[in-house]
């Protein structure tokens, strides 16, 4: 009993520091599917959180790697993808810039909300893990690469939203021991995680986005 009025007063104080955060609304890219004007459906969202180097005003500057990349380059993807700006002088943890971007996308477009997925990498990592335990009740998935988050005493907040996170052994800039020490605590409280060390690799690990299988470990994850 005192678990549960624990957990429950964990949970509140998050909706409460998730609430006294400036409300922000970034500017974002947004792509959808060839067929979402002729289909009925609603369909899949993923967001996709930048790195540090991609801050500003410059939606351009997004399309250098990551999801946003591939659809510069042509690629079809079955899902509607948002990808956010962080301004500079910030970081994904310092306005409330989730919950404008999410009424906004689930309001104009048709947008499964049970199939809403988070991603991003290094500071876009970080954002993935800090965003989810914000709003531990929208994701039906997240997949943080080589980020971490500075509330992982409440990272049990997520334990029932699946996980696949990466990173490489030999990352110099954000070291592996972020991922790790947030994937122990997921374990202890029956997290639904996977954690995929990459050997000898280090920070540059945006190639992952291009393998399909990523894609479709998230789609088939639903709430």
């Amino acid at each position: 009993m005192r678990f549960v009025l624990l957990f429950a007063l964990v949970l509140f104080s998050f909706s409460v520091l998730a609430q006294t955060k400036k409300s922000a609304s970034y500017p974002y890219q947004l792509y959808l599917p060839k067929n979402y004007a002729v289909a009925k459906r609603n369909f899949p969202l993923v967001i996709y959180l930048h790195g540090g180097s991609q801050k500003g005003t410059d939606l351009a500057k997004l399309s250098l790697y990551g999801p946003p990349k591939q659809v510069s380059q042509g690629h079809d993807f079955p899902f509607v993808m948002a990808a956010p700006q962080c301004p500079e002088g910030k970081f994904w943890s310092t306005d409330n810039w989730f919950d404008s971007l999410f009424t906004e996308l689930t309001t104009r477009y048709r947008i499964d909300k049970k199939r809403v997925y988070l991603t991003g990498i290094s500071m876009g990592g970080y954002g993935t893990w800090q965003t989810a335990v914000a709003h531990p009740h929208t994701f039906a998935a997240i997949m943080p690469l080589c980020g971490g988050c500075d509330d992982s005493t409440q990272i049990c907040s997520i334990r029932n939203i699946p996980v696949w996170t990466f990173h490489g052994t030999a990352d110099d800039l954000i070291p592996i021991d972020e991922t790790a020490r947030l994937v122990k605590r997921l374990e202890r409280c029956h997290g639904k995680v996977q954690f995929t060390k990459l050997p000898n690799e280090g920070h540059g690990i945006q190639y992952l986005y291009e393998n399909p299988k990523l894609y479709q470990w998230l789609l088939q994850q639903h709430k």
